[in-house]
């Protein structure tokens, strides 16, 4: 009887914390990093135009670039010609979050 309380406990767990686990995945993780530094340029969406019209949207990142190929660009900065992109060089977990959200895109 016992096990049987403590093993419904545990699922009743699991069944809170799923949310949270699906709101801390690398797909969202790399949404919420776009979100905060390339929304306002880029399209970070299925649809819609890109808020600065020279900014592609992300979803057709895949069709010039392999997005395992942005990896190393992303590890040691990416840089523009123009001022309007800020340079980023991020961590090997956001990275790996970032490309995670753009394949989703795909």
């Amino acid at each position: 009887m016992m096990l049987r309380v403590v093993l419904r406990q545990s699922a009743v767990a699991l069944m809170i914390m799923s949310p949270a686990l699906a709101a801390s995945s690398p797909e969202q993780r790399g949404k919420a990093f776009a979100k905060t530094h390339c929304a306002r340029c880029h399209s970070i969406e299925r649809a819609g135009a890109s808020p600065f019209k020279p900014a592609p949207p992300f979803r057709t990142l895949h069709l010039h670039y392999p997005i395992e190929g942005l990896e190393e660009a992303l590890a040691e900065g990416i840089v523009t010609g123009h001022p309007a992109m800020p340079q980023f060089v991020l961590t090997p977990d956001q990275i790996h979050d970032f490309l995670s959200f753009l394949k989703t895109l795909e």
